[in-house]
């Protein structure tokens, strides 16, 4: 198996790829990249595990929501694009959330 190395928040990290799945894995640091700083750049989390949990979360969220949408229904032109737009998931709802489920464990003092 191959590795790479990413870098997510400015930590490197080295990862191990299947044969082929570079591009896929460099595009999935991507996305987690900039959901754990849209977090870190609201300012209400600063602890780097709890920004990777609320990251994982929102974008579980995400998945859950277009496994529910209808498929695209292609428009006269055969495109899909626009057909549907996923609606992004609410990262302070979601803060709440974690936070109400956490309770005291786990927030910064």
């Amino acid at each position: 198996m191959k590795q790479i190395e990413a870098t997510i928040l400015g930590q490197s990290y080295v990862l191990a790829c299947p044969p082929g799945g570079e591009a896929l894995l460099l595009e999935a640091v991507n996305i987690v990249d900039r959901e754990m700083s849209a977090i870190r750049d609201a300012g209400k989390v600063k602890a780097r595990e709890r920004m990777a949990v609320l990251a994982a979360l929102n974008l579980a969220y995400q998945r859950a929501e277009l496994m529910q949408l209808p498929a695209p229904v292609p428009a006269p032109n055969g495109s899909t694009r626009g057909a549907f737009d996923a609606p992004a998931a609410d990262v302070d709802a979601l803060i709440r959330r974690i936070d109400a489920a956490l309770g005291d464990d786990g927030l910064l003092l």
